[in-house]
């Protein structure tokens, strides 16, 4: 069998969420006339993706333990300050300086740490929309709009720096958990409930691959003979 290129990967997981936020925008407009009336929906729904937040809170804190494609700093990334790296998956490298925020004497990955205040306000919103009664029905279209506009805006987080990057990536995480409950609002159905989380984790998946691309794109024209720059030189 011949040889998947990631870049293949990497054009067929952006076209299918493309496809899947296409998906959300006419379940928003035409939702479904008929309900399905299972009682147990929103508590279902809201178990399966706390899960989804739980992984994505625990691969924000442990990046290198989730994924063997994210580097940590070796002893030839060429350090560029004596800061302390904390929760920061990048070499120590001013290539990477868009990719980190510095909070005093720490620095931290601006998409982990957005992803993790993101999976966390998510969490909590899950809770309050499944067991706190609240109600959305008269705001679920602009709510699942505003959602759309958030993911969206979170695959761009790649074009911007720190700070920026890092509320892009937490409105990422925000807006799934928005098409999520406005969506459910407007179809009351848990077969696209259910869905619409099997894309919401596409969509993370797609997430990491551009940043693998991100990365390599980063390490490919840089000339520092690192151990980091010859993993990724291979992208494909």
């Amino acid at each position: 069998m011949p040889n998947i290129s990631p870049n293949h990967i990497l054009l067929f997981s952006t076209s299918i969420s493309i496809f899947g936020l296409l998906i959300v925008l006419v379940l928003a407009f035409n939702p479904p006339t008929t309900h399905d009336g299972f009682f147990w929906r929103k508590p279902l729904v809201g178990l399966v993706f706390g899960l989804v937040c739980m992984f994505g809170i625990f691969a924000a804190l442990f990046p290198r333990q989730c994924s063997h494609s994210f580097y940590s700093p070796t002893k030839n990334s060429h350090p560029t300050s004596d800061r302390i790296h904390v929760g920061s998956h990048h070499p120590d490298c001013e290539a990477y300086s868009a990719h980190v925020v510095h909070l005093g004497n720490h620095t931290l990955c601006a998409a982990c740490t957005g992803l993790l205040v993101g999976a966390i306000m998510a969490l909590a919103g899950t809770a309050f929309y499944v067991f706190g009664g609240w109600s959305i029905e008269n705001a679920s279209l602009p709510i699942a709009l505003t959602g759309a506009a958030g993911t969206v805006l979170g695959f761009f987080q790649l074009k911007f720096r720190s700070f920026t990057r890092l509320i892009l990536n937490m409105f990422f995480v925000l807006g799934a958990f928005m098409i999520l409950i406005g969506t459910d609002a407007l179809t009351e159905s848990l077969f696209f409930d259910l869905f619409l989380i099997a894309f919401i984790v596409f969509w993370i998946f797609t997430r990491i691959l551009l940043s693998q691309w991100d990365h390599w794109r980063i390490c490919s024209t840089c000339k520092s003979p690192c151990e980091v720059r010859k993993a990724k030189k291979n992208w494909g």
